[in-house]
C-alpha cells in the first residue's frame, strides 16, 4: 500500500504533463507498506539506491551515500540483536 500525503500542495495540468504550481516551501511525505521486494544497487558514483516494491506494484526508490547506506545496515544489525521482531 503506498500513502502520498499532498496535504497543501497545488498541481496544474496542462496538455497531458502535470506541474508543480504552488510554493516552492511544501513538503511531502510517501510510505510504502507491505513491501514485497527490495532491490540495493550502485546510483551513480558516490551513492546507493534502495529500492521497495508492494505487490500492486508501487515503487519507492532512496538514494543515500554510502555513509547514511551503512547507518541504514548497522540499525538493521541492531534490531535484529535487539528486537523481538526478528524473532
Amino acid at each position: 500500500m503506498l500513502l502520498l500525503d499532498l496535504e497543501d500542495f497545488m498541481f496544474e495540468l496542462k496538455e497531458g504533463a502535470i506541474k508543480h504550481a504552488g510554493p516552492s516551501n511544501r513538503t511531502a511525505t510517501a510510505k510504502l507498506y507491505d513491501v514485497e521486494g527490495v532491490e540495493v544497487r550502485e546510483f551513480g558514483d558516490r551513492r546507493i539506491k534502495l529500492a521497495f516494491e508492494d505487490e500492486d506494484g508501487s515503487e519507492i526508490e532512496i538514494a543515500l551515500d554510502p555513509e547514511r547506506a551503512s547507518e541504514v545496515a548497522r540499525g538493521v544489525e541492531l534490531l535484529e540483536e535487539e528486537s523481538e521482531v526478528f524473532e
